[in-house]
């Protein structure tokens, strides 16, 4: 099940697993894997890990490296677990390449640290877009220019294999016919925003910012230290922004981001897509295939 951030697919999930006994959860979540980032990443709550078994969440401590491979061997694990107690995985998640990652079983390109170093000392993440341009315009069509992230893995891999990181494939462009039936939430982009603004409402209540303030006391990882919300609320607590500035940026960013996870999902002609209006009579049918 994929949609975008806050569309509601967590809680069609445990509806399913409620229903049927044999099916176990599987996050497809890059922020997830993280201990401690609980409450700004939706991760599932004590009870409902209790009542339903999830995979994939809690994997490492957030000032540790984890990569797609590193996901896509968990994943395996899990998925080996899963099978010997013959019961059925429902994989949920946003993470659009780890998505792709582990239901296509895409192979990443190589990884290069020494360029990696090199790239992310230049603080000028447009600057490296525009190198990116030069060498590889179509990878760099692929990506927000301020991704900076993304903009450096992709410069490491062109620089460290001398072929353009848009020629790694089929990969991304490939849609092969799989063992899974792929769902979508669909969702207004209206109904969209005001989910995400509610969830950080809830979340700020439930106490995200004190999480925060305890992940600032410790070393975060480049990934861990760029997820939204966190990576604003960090900001604040370092005296950068106002709460209120910080929260506003983290809820505008959150809705370019789901905006983003959309068009991703959408490319995929193997999805699904569902109105949440008729959720529930596709989870019935599910249950009762299950």
């Amino acid at each position: 099940m994929v949609g975008p951030t806050a569309c509601g697919k967590s809680a069609f999930a445990m509806e399913i697993a409620s229903q049927v006994d044999s099916v176990e959860l599987l996050s497809i979540d890059s922020m997830q894997v993280y201990r401690g980032m609980n409450i700004g990443t939706a991760k599932p709550s004590s009870q409902e890990q209790a009542e339903v078994r999830h995979h994939l969440i809690d994997l490492v401590d957030p000032h540790e490296t984890f990569t797609l491979v590193d996901f896509q061997e968990a994943h395996t694990s899990a998925r080996r677990d899963i099978d010997e107690r013959n019961c059925v995985p429902l994989l949920v998640g946003g993470t659009g390449l780890y998505v792709r990652g582990v239901v296509d079983g895409l192979t990443p390109p190589p990884r290069f640290p020494e360029i990696a170093e090199q790239l992310d000392a230049d603080p000028e993440t447009e600057v490296l877009h525009r190198r990116l341009v030069d060498l590889d315009p179509i990878g760099a069509s692929r990506m927000e220019n301020n991704n900076r992230r993304r903009i450096i893995r992709a410069l490491e891999v062109t620089l460290g294999t001398g072929r353009p990181f848009s020629s790694f494939g089929p990969g991304l462009n490939s849609y092969p016919i799989v063992p899974y039936r792929i769902l979508g939430i669909e969702i207004e982009r209206g109904d969209l925003d005001e989910r995400i603004e509610r969830r950080y409402q809830d979340q700020m209540e439930t106490g995200f910012l004190d999480e925060v303030r305890d992940l600032a006391e410790r070393e975060l990882s480049v990934t861990a230290g760029q997820a939204l919300g966190y990576k604003e609320l960090l900001a604040h607590i370092q005296g950068e922004t106002s709460l209120d500035e910080a929260l506003e940026l983290a809820i505008q960013r959150t809705k370019r981001f789901a905006r983003r996870q959309q068009r991703w999902f959408r490319r995929d002609p193997r999805v699904e897509w569902m109105p949440r209006s008729q959720l529930s009579s596709v989870i019935n049918e599910i249950s009762s295939q299950l």
